[in-house]
């Protein structure tokens, strides 16, 4: 189950230059700042709000580092949320609130101009990101269902959380997750629960922020069989990237996770990206 990462240091930190976390983003000169039409935490108006522009990474730098190949290697490849209301992603009408673009000519990129109503907290500053490549591995509530079901018939009378930390403390490199856990690609480090199956509910049109119970059965189980094999990670940003009068938080101490299906990644549809919220 292991999956190639990159590994990456916001500000400071080990790995060869791969981007630029804040800052003003490089973009085509026809680019349209995405908006995403929301409440916010202060203020209950509903109106179209710009998406904060997060980070950009340079694909050809990264191409050394993506080690099955997932990623373009060319062009640039930015992040965008609305950090103003940030949406969990429970919600399909959260759809919209986080973008990726792939941009695959940089050098006809420039840097954009902030929108005039963007407030200057929601600029952030511009901070160098490093990366490095590692394998990762799933925490116990990120392994596929299936496989899970396998295991419990394999091993009776076993309990399975104490064999699946025998078999993680036993594989060559594991070590405990470095703090915070910034990465492209790979298992995330998750804080709540597993998210494929959630994307993948959520995409189909299912409200769940109030429990999973309003979901038929048949289709549950349906989406049990693909998530785990369609989803997965493209980019973990972590709370705790600071700076002078600048300190990153997602809800209480928590992360944003953007996640893919492997058809949409394949094809470079970025345009397919979902974003969960998770905290403390």
């Amino acid at each position: 189950m292991a999956r190639n990462s990159v590994r990456l240091s916001i500000g400071s930190g080990d790995g060869i230059p791969v981007g630029r976390f804040g800052g003003a983003p490089d973009v085509p000169p026809d680019f349209v700042w995405p908006y995403f039409e929301t409440a916010a935490y202060y203020d209950d108006t509903v109106k179209p709000r710009p998406l904060t522009f997060l980070a950009q990474f340079d694909c050809s730098a990264l191409a050394p580092l993506d080690a099955d190949g997932l990623l373009p290697h060319e062009g640039i490849l930015s992040f965008f949320y609305e950090t103003d209301s940030q949406p969990w992603g429970y919600d399909p009408k959260d759809e919209g609130c986080a973008r990726a673009f792939w941009f695959p000519d940089k050098t006809a990129l420039e840097p954009a101009a902030f929108p005039a109503d963007m407030e200057e907290y929601f600029r952030f500053p511009s901070l160098p990101i490093r990366g490095c490549q590692a394998a990762e591995y799933p925490s116990y509530e990120e392994i596929p269902l299936p496989f899970l079901k396998d295991a419990l018939q394999a091993a009776p009378g076993r309990n399975i959380w104490n064999l699946f930390d025998e078999v993680r403390d036993a594989l060559p490199g594991y070590a405990e997750q470095p703090q915070p856990c910034h990465r492209l690609l790979g298992w995330p480090v998750i804080i709540q629960n597993a998210m494929p199956l959630e994307c993948e509910l959520v995409s189909r049109g299912y409200y769940l922020g109030s429990g999973w119970k309003s979901i038929p059965e048949a289709e549950q189980k349906e989406a049990e069989e693909t998530a785990w094999k369609d989803w997965l990670l493209l980019f973990q940003l972590d709370s705790g990237v600071t700076a002078e009068n600048f300190d990153l938080m997602f809800g209480d101490s928590g992360s944003i996770y953007f996640y893919i299906r492997k058809e949409d990644l394949a094809a470079r549809r970025f345009d397919r990206v979902w974003l969960i919220q998770q905290c403390c």
